[in-house]
């Protein structure tokens, strides 16, 4: 360990209503193949060698000065909007905590990792293919700029999983995130649904605590709007982020969001080919519940849960008051992550939402390619000569693109020397639609062939330094 390594247990501060000590699988094989190096070194564990490695996030011995046993946390949820109290982790924990060089309360949780009382059925275990799937996600998410968890290690495992959704048997793997929390929304509904006042008290003193110590009150019901008033902001701009993004969640149930705003837990999400407000990840979502353009208002109702637990400790009004403001600050959060992911100087709100209007109608009608129309434009005006030789430069050059045109040219480049950077001068983005993600399975699955993976996972990063929206 570095000298920045800084071990926590901040979650022993919350009893065994929230979380139950459990053992992790002692899995027959282990090959490490996902090391997020540079997270490894912000949390102080990036000197650990290979077999330091595999002993502590394949085999779950205890990181020193945190959790001696991991800790699978229980929760219920709504899952597409249905209440399920069945629920928990159930093939994951939280093996360890630890603090960043800001400060921040991290953790490192698991998928794959075994059964725990809340697997039912399950085996407690997590395809390679999901564990490629979600380093994928996670990677390209942090690009542009998205709060979301990192996928921390994938570890091989050995073992032949049998799932109705892919080909089977197929191979095991277990995955460690790194995330600013697992307080789910569902966390506090299940203690709702056990009409535990008292346990809603201790999660809204925890998640101020370590969370959102900008939340104050007087009392435990003003202490709640207060954290509520946090969560909603936060819950705003990661449903702008992830509409600025061409991002899916695909599972936007209530035990997939947690309170800090982060995104997590990608199971089958989608990057946007092309803008589509009716575009769905999950093919089982039938009623597009989860639809690309219906992901703030899934963002709302889950918040609406979340605001029906607090009730035990708040009073109504107050709490609703809080809600009310969420479409406010998703709208300003929209406007300005879209400015973002296309590199301009916000101007009027009139402006700004004429250039965005004017640029989905007209992606609306041509289906251009979603990724490369935000990298052929990104910075505006710099960026004419550049998108004049993109593979869409024919689409740019018709009539209908003109109104687009103009209002881009209005604004300037934010940062325009990050378009100097070498990942510009290519003639096409990194990107990750379903056809990308499945070939570079493809490879792995049927000839053990990282190569393609990790090049790919080398240009996102070089598309997160180019774009440094994190």
């Amino acid at each position: 360990m570095s000298a920045s390594y800084r071990p926590e247990k901040a979650i022993l501060e919350l009893d065994g209503r929230f979380h139950t000590p459990v053992d992790p699988a002692d899995f027959p094989h282990h090959v490490t193949r996902w090391r997020n190096q540079r997270w490894a070194d912000e949390v102080g564990l990036g000197s650990l060698g290979d077999a330091e490695w595999i002993e502590h996030f394949g085999k779950f011995a205890p990181l020193p000065g945190s959790l001696e046993r991991p800790q699978a946390l229980s929760y219920h949820g709504h899952q597409f909007q249905v209440y399920n109290p069945q629920i928990g982790d159930g093939r994951g924990f939280l093996f360890a905590q630890l603090r960043d060089g800001k400060g921040r309360l991290l953790d490192l949780g698991t998928k794959g990792s075994g059964q725990t009382p809340w697997s039912r059925t399950g085996d407690g275990r997590l395809t390679l293919k999901g564990g490629v799937r979600e380093i994928l996600a996670a990677g390209m998410l942090e690009a542009l700029g998205v709060h979301t968890s990192k996928a921390f290690s994938l570890i091989e495992t050995g073992e032949q999983l049998h799932r109705n959704d892919e080909p089977s048997p197929t191979r095991s793997s277990v995955l460690v995130r790194l995330s600013h929390s697992h307080i789910r929304f569902g966390t506090f509904q299940r203690q709702a649904y056990a009409g535990d006042a008292d346990a809603i008290g201790k999660l809204v003193e925890y998640c101020i605590r370590h969370y959102h110590p900008v939340a104050a009150g007087a009392d435990m019901a003003a202490l709640a709007a207060a954290l509520l008033r946090e969560i909603v902001a936060a819950t705003a701009d990661l449903a702008a982020s992830w509409m600025s993004a061409g991002f899916v969640h695909g599972v936007l149930n209530t035990d997939n969001m947690v309170v800090t705003g982060e995104s997590f837990d990608y199971g089958p999400w989608r990057f946007l080919p092309y803008s589509d407000p009716s575009f769905t990840a999950a093919y089982f979502d039938e009623q597009g519940l989860y639809a690309f353009g219906r992901q703030p208002s899934a963002a709302l109702w889950n918040l609406g849960q979340l605001a029906s637990c607090l009730t035990l400790v708040a009073d109504a009004p107050s709490l609703e008051k809080e809600l009310e403001r969420f479409e406010g600050l998703y709208r300003a959060a929209f406007r300005s992550r879209m400015l973002g992911v296309l590199g301009l100087k916000p101007m009027s709100e009139e402006r700004d939402l004429a250039l965005l209007k004017s640029l989905f109608a007209w992606m609306n009608e041509t289906r251009a390619a979603w990724p490369q129309v935000f990298f052929d434009w990104f910075g505006g005006a710099a960026s004419e000569t550049r998108a004049a030789g993109s593979p869409l430069a024919k689409l740019y050059a018709g009539a209908g693109f003109e109104t687009v045109r103009r209002a881009l040219m209005e604004h300037d480049a934010e940062r325009p020397e990050r378009l100097g950077h070498d990942y510009f001068a290519g003639n096409a983005p990194v990107s990750l639609v379903i056809e990308e993600v499945e070939s570079l399975w493809e490879n792995i699955a049927e000839r053990d062939d990282w190569a393609a993976f990790n090049q790919h996972m080398g240009r996102i990063d070089i598309a997160r330094q180019a774009l440094s929206l994190t």
